[in-house]
């Protein structure tokens, strides 16, 4: 899976307590074209998360979309998930490649600072995400990053960039054309009223 480097429509799970309501979501997102999942639910308790992250990687396998879990290392190992993204002051890439593996996905956050990307990059990271670009529904308190942060970082970077925050079909060509190789979604795309529709119109803009 490392090898397919990542690109396109990068999808990023709700805060959804119904685990069929969450399944039929992630469905209808993977028929539509997402290119990478990951699963993220800031409000759910341990057990909640294993069983739907359990439940959603049977069905990215089936899509054949790796799966990425969201800060949680523990459970990343437990369901053997593809990858995991974690934020820029938890554990380092050297530390989750040692107990994740070398074969496994490792990404980090990096906000607005290209510097902590490159360091992120030296540790062995295998993609970066910068943002917020825009004013994000799901994630209060995040960094304001410029959008010639992406521009900068693709000519320091060797690693996929994927951007994140506020991102939909309006401002996401602008992000794309300014160098980001993948754009991360979640209220533009799961809060849409038909979301396969949805995750083919960001899919379309990469091509």
């Amino acid at each position: 899976m490392k090898s397919v480097g990542i690109s396109g429509l990068y999808a990023i799970t709700p805060d959804m307590a119904d685990t069929g309501q969450l399944y039929d979501a992630v469905h209808q997102a993977l028929a539509g074209g997402v290119n990478w999942l990951q699963y993220r639910n800031k409000a759910a308790d341990s057990r909640l998360r294993r069983v739907q992250a359990a439940e959603i990687h049977l069905l990215c396998k089936h899509f054949q979309v790796p799966l990425i879990v969201n800060d949680h290392l523990d459970l990343a190992m437990e369901i053997d998930a593809e990858g995991l993204h974690v934020g820029g002051d938890d554990i380092s890439p050297v530390m989750a490649r040692c107990y994740f593996g070398r074969d496994k996905i490792i990404g980090i956050s990096c906000y607005n600072q290209l510097n902590r990307a490159i360091e992120a990059e030296e540790a062995g990271a295998d993609y970066v995400a910068f943002g917020a670009f825009y004013p994000s529904m799901t994630k209060t308190g995040t960094y304001q990053a410029p959008i010639e942060l992406l521009t900068a970082a693709k000519k320091k970077l060797g690693i996929p960039v994927v951007a994140i925050g506020g991102i939909d079909l309006d401002n996401a060509g602008m992000l794309i054309a300014s160098g980001c190789d993948a754009v991360a979604v979640s209220q533009a795309l799961f809060g849409a009223q038909d979301i396969q529709s949805a995750a083919r119109y960001f899919s379309e803009l990469f091509d």
